[in-house]
């Protein structure tokens, strides 16, 4: 492992500092520490602060500038990420267009596609959901079954798609869909960039166990979709999704952030919270030091293991193995946490912003890639062990 901030990096801190400084207040503050994901008010909220971002080029700035980007660097990204983080400012309301369904279109998509769909994604006009996973074709995404048939110029889709993040919310959709039955499993499938206004669409919220409504089902029936909708060439749709899923695992690599903070403020807490017997408080208790130690390593790892896959493509490789291990020390070190605030805080530890938490980490090991399929791939690609029969 090996970097260091260049000082063209540190010149946009100080830059994107500054402007952090005068555009937040305590309102937008709030609304970072917001954790609720499904309310109206909120989003509309976010997509105000989106267009401020996008304004001054600050909403995407690993974009190329044509494109209303900055072409940051890796290195300046990452201190995009480090400054918002510590002025707790509220990320973009369009997260998912703008880190993983945008570069698949300015890879695949044709010119009317790019300067049509992009400014309104920068802005947060347009927001965008990923119709990938199917009730069975989740892991194994070469399974989806969703068809898409050529009907002069349109295509007919009908199918059934899950866990669309923000699919509540969206009015465009990254749709993958099998468009040849008869070619191989990864082959034949095609990807659409869909209007979700269009007649068939039907979204119905998924409720979670934290209550909200994050995630949503999408079913097509008959649905027209243009045929110009096509993003990339008929049946080479893996392609594209591979693309997008790329960029999806690149941003582990700024997990740590998040989960580190968290750490600190329950070891802070930890200083001044009393246990039951003794006169100590949970920070000197000998059984809870430990466990709030190994949780507290397990941040610094997360941000070992980043730093590495960091480090590994400002030396030009492609960042690989790394995000399957930054994703399952992530999730399990998020669990962790949860079960470590329980000891520390007894019964307070299940209401108000840890007790959510503590909910809604138990699906850490399942979203954006389960870990038996990051081990399966850190097995075979780190390890050097054979696929299972």
């Amino acid at each position: 492992m090996d970097f260091d901030y260049p000082p063209e990096a540190e010149s946009f801190r100080k830059e994107f500092r500054a402007w952090l400084d005068e555009h937040l207040d305590d309102g937008l503050r709030e609304l970072g520490r917001e954790a609720t994901t499904d309310d109206p008010k909120r989003i509309e909220r976010l997509r105000q602060w989106n267009r401020t971002l996008a304004d001054a080029r600050y909403a995407a700035i690993a974009w190329p500038s044509e494109y209303g980007g900055r072409g940051a660097s890796l290195m300046e990204q990452i201190v995009y990420a480090e400054e918002m983080h510590r002025a707790g400012a509220p990320g973009t309301v369009n997260i998912i267009g703008l880190s993983n369904i945008a570069p698949a279109i300015m890879e695949h998509g044709t010119e009317d596609q790019k300067h049509t769909l992009l400014p309104r994604m920068l802005r947060g006009d347009d927001i965008w959901c990923q119709g990938f996973s199917e009730p069975d074709a989740g892991s194994d995404l070469a399974s989806l079954s969703t068809s898409a048939v050529l009907d002069g110029d349109h295509f007919v889709v009908n199918g059934q798609k899950t866990w669309n993040t923000l699919g509540l919310f969206a009015n465009r959709c990254e749709l993958l869909v099998r468009t040849d039955r008869a070619a191989p499993k990864h082959g034949g499938i095609s990807c659409l960039l869909v209007d979700m206004t269009l007649p068939g669409i039907e979204v119905r919220p998924l409720v979670t166990i934290t209550a909200e409504r994050e995630f949503s089902e999408i079913f097509f029936t008959d649905v027209r979709v243009p045929r110009d909708a096509l993003l990339g060439p008929l049946n080479e749709g893996w392609r594209v999704a591979m693309t997008t899923l790329a960029y999806e695992r690149g941003t582990v690599a700024n997990l740590h952030l998040g989960l580190r903070k968290k750490i600190s403020d329950l070891l802070e807490i930890a200083k001044r919270t009393p246990v039951a017997s003794g006169g100590q408080t949970a920070a000197q208790d000998r059984v809870l030091r430990q466990t709030l130690a190994r949780v507290y390593l397990e941040g610094e790892l997360l941000k070992l293991v980043s730093q590495r896959a960091i480090s590994g493509a400002l030396h030009g490789r492609e960042m690989g193995p790394e995000s399957s291990i930054a994703k399952l020390v992530w999730s399990e070190a998020e669990q962790h946490l949860g079960e470590v605030a329980g000891d520390v805080l007894g019964p307070e530890a299940n209401t108000g912003r840890w007790g959510r938490d503590r909910v809604a980490m138990r699906s850490f090991t399942i979203a954006g890639g389960t870990t038996q399929v990051n081990k399966n791939v850190i097995a075979q690609r780190i390890l050097g062990l054979p696929r299972g029969d």
